[in-house]
């Protein structure tokens, strides 16, 4: 028996095939091999076509069964996990009406603030436990302003993993998890957020029914098996969104357990069992994909669009000569810089409206520079600080809220391998960190065979994860870290 796991990101999809008895990954891949394009027909709008994330799962799903290290057939549950905070939007006959509205899009920012003054702090803050801001809700409002033709057309908006879960089995369906990621959940009342879909003038009967993060979500169709070359009838039995996935991914399930991400975006999230909020909003809490009725557990998030992103930016301006620099080199040439990059700071907030700035788009800035003084490996090391910079700035938020903790899990992937990158983050944030060898794909495959109830509880979920790199701070690191981080907090205006 296997259970297949779907990642749907913004830069590519990645498909993994889990092992039930084995709890090990069988064969996993990503689609496509580059990244991604994010369409900006005009500055701060970030869109995806919803079709090309289904095109990526047929094409990398095929990719894996090339490799005969298992049969499809014996495929017995599926899980999703998606970029968040995205806006799909169908019609009746679940064609798509415009491009996905995807999670680094700035254009509903005002929007939210606006009617986070119109609605009020406090009701915002205890139903929702977040301002409107420019999440799914918002982006769905500045439809209906800006293009109210297509707005008309509207049967069912969807998260991208709802969309898909749609594709697979011809239902459209959402989580409440989801739902609160879009600020359509009030938390106080346990159901549809009827006082935000009130104010912005929507129906009810636009969100689709609701389904459990693990549990029964529906089956492959005749139509979907024929697309992908699976067999109708598998069963669909866990969705999140990407951060709790990825949380998820880690066995953080918990009250006080921490996960941390830094792909595209970086991001730390804490669970708890409180319904926290921070009044200032630089923070949000979205319901974690372990929530039960008995039992509450959300996430709170911290985010920072900017963190792979600014990596991968400053690699591509060293590529456009034609040489080829790896990731790897660049982080020998940061190696040679000391801590604090000689005074060099760089702030990574060019990737749209940051929450954590209170949805300010200030961009990304290079301050402090010496032309006498700063070579190349001051710029890759001073990225690479100033990322972790900003998730420490954001998980000091965390701390006054209660909800961190001394001990972060993260996989071993993307900005966490740089052991510069790490060392950072360790000695910054004063905690310690375990790295997995793990992704959200797999994550999701875990997930489905919780949902199927294959696996009863956390340790026949996660058996076959183990830890592959921990890392202790260092009183002399730390110490100089923490100078470094007042100079760049210097430099920050906002």
């Amino acid at each position: 028996m296997y259970f297949l796991g779907l990642d749907i990101g913004s830069s590519s999809t990645k498909v993994s095939v889990v092992d039930a008895k084995t709890g090990a990954c069988v064969a996993a891949t990503h689609y496509p091999k580059t990244e991604l394009a994010i369409n900006a027909p005009q500055a701060g709008f970030a869109e995806q076509d919803p079709e090309t994330w289904w095109s990526c799962i047929k094409s990398g799903f095929n990719e894996l069964c090339a490799t005969n290290k298992f049969e499809p057939s014996q495929i017995e549950a599926i899980g999703i996990s998606y970029q968040m905070h995205g806006l799909v939007c169908v019609d009746a006959e679940q064609q798509v009406i415009r491009p996905a509205i995807i999670w680094c899009d700035s254009r509903a920012v005002e929007i939210g603030d606006k009617a986070f003054n119109e609605l009020g702090a406090e009701q915002c803050l205890s139903k929702m436990l977040n301002s409107p801001g420019n999440f799914t809700a918002s982006k769905l409002k500045w439809v209906k302003d800006n293009q109210p033709e297509l707005f008309a057309k509207i049967d069912k908006i969807m998260l991208p993993g709802d969309y898909i879960a749609m594709k697979l089995t011809g239902e459209a369906t959402t989580t409440s998890s989801g739902l609160s990621e879009g600020v359509l959940w009030d938390f106080s009342a346990n159901e549809l957020n009827h006082t935000l879909l009130n104010h912005y003038g929507f129906e009810s009967n636009l969100i689709p029914r609701l389904v459990p993060s693990f549990g029964d979500q529906g089956q492959v169709s005749v139509a979907a098996a024929a697309e992908l070359g699976l067999r109708a009838g598998i069963k669909v039995t866990y969705r999140g969104g990407d951060q709790p996935n990825n949380a998820m991914s880690l066995n953080v399930m918990e009250p006080g357990e921490v996960a941390a991400t830094a792909g595209t975006s970086g991001v730390v999230y804490a669970v708890t069992d409180k319904n926290a909020a921070d009044p200032q909003s630089r923070v949000n809490t979205f319901q974690h994909v372990s929530h039960t009725d008995d039992a509450t557990r959300n996430g709170v998030l911290l985010c920072v669009n900017g963190t792979g992103r600014l990596y991968s930016w400053v690699r591509g301006l060293l590529n456009t000569q034609g040489n080829e620099v790896s990731y790897p080199a660049l982080n020998d040439l940061a190696d040679q810089v000391p801590v604090g990059s000689d005074g060099l700071v760089m702030h990574p907030f060019g990737n749209g409206a940051e929450r954590v700035l209170q949805n300010k788009n200030i961009g990304g800035h290079m301050r402090g520079i010496d032309f006498n003084r700063h070579q190349l490996g001051h710029i890759v090391r001073s990225a690479q600080e100033g990322i972790v910079f900003a998730l420490k700035y954001g998980f000091d938020v965390l701390k006054d809220m209660g909800v961190s903790s001394e001990l972060v899990r993260a996989g071993k992937g993307n900005m966490f391998l740089s052991p510069i990158f790490v060392e950072a983050f360790v000695n910054s944030c004063n905690v310690s960190v375990e790295l997995y060898d793990t992704d959200g794909a797999e994550g999701a495959a875990r997930g489905a065979g919780f949902g199927l109830g294959y696996y009863t509880n956390r340790e026949e979920m996660f058996k076959g994860l183990a830890v592959v790199a921990d890392y202790q701070p260092q009183a002399d690191k730390v110490d100089a870290y923490a100078q470094a981080y007042e100079q760049w907090k210097q430099y920050l205006e906002i």
